[in-house]
């Protein structure tokens, strides 16, 4: 052009937006906000018309639920100790052993009574075993006693050995026990282990808690 045309003046053509294409971008902008109240207010109603429901099928088996309990002890049961419990073992002065030897050593029996009788047992009868058990017993030791003392006596005497086997007889007294010493008893437990396990076996157990069943 050669510079026939030049513009002059502070004022220039300004490029503006058209309003149409303005107005529809506003109106989508509108109609997905909407869109958007709308489908939430619709989950708000189903919670409103449905959460009843949910919460009383979750309050149903809470109602339902009950706690276990063991039945309390009646009339008869209140006054007798449970055999095998702490309560139901006899102190070691309270129970007689008799002391019997079923092996060729001698003088077994004997120092074996003695240590027990410093143990705080009673002793009864000290010498050698019955034909029945002479040179019979196998392992350490056969406790023999009452079947009233199968949860009593003979557990506390099961405490000061090692490797004894338990047996019950026909015999009435449950204090009064038979320590038949066996062709593999070495000696009775030290001091210090037998009366770690008397403790743990008269140690008193934890009441149960109940438990709820649902």
């Amino acid at each position: 052009m050669g510079g026939q045309y030049r513009i002059t003046g502070d004022k220039y053509p300004r490029l503006r937006r058209p309003k149409r294409r303005r107005r529809l971008v506003l109106a989508v902008a509108a109609s997905t906000t909407a869109l958007g109240l709308a489908g939430w207010g619709t989950l708000q109603l189903i919670d409103v018309f449905t959460g009843g429901d949910d919460q009383a099928a979750a309050a149903g088996p809470k109602a339902d639920c009950s706690a276990r309990v063991s039945p309390s002890p009646t009339a008869g049961e209140a006054g007798r100790k449970p055999s095998g419990t702490p309560e139901s073992y006899p102190a070691p002065g309270k129970i007689t052993v008799n002391v019997l030897n079923a092996t060729p050593r001698s003088g077994l029996a004997k120092d074996t009574a003695e240590e027990l009788k410093k143990r705080g047992f009673r002793i009864g009868e000290v010498g050698n075993a019955t034909e029945e058990y002479d040179k019979k017993v196998k392992g350490a030791a056969l406790l023999l006693g009452a079947k009233a003392a199968e949860d009593t006596a003979l557990p506390v005497l099961n405490t000061q050995l090692t490797g004894a086997r338990l047996k019950t007889d026909d015999r009435k007294k449950a204090t009064e026990v038979d320590l038949v010493i066996g062709t593999g008893f070495k000696a009775l437990s030290k001091q210090k282990d037998a009366d770690a396990a008397l403790a743990e076996l008269t140690r008193p157990k934890p009441t149960p808690t109940p438990t709820k069943t649902c």
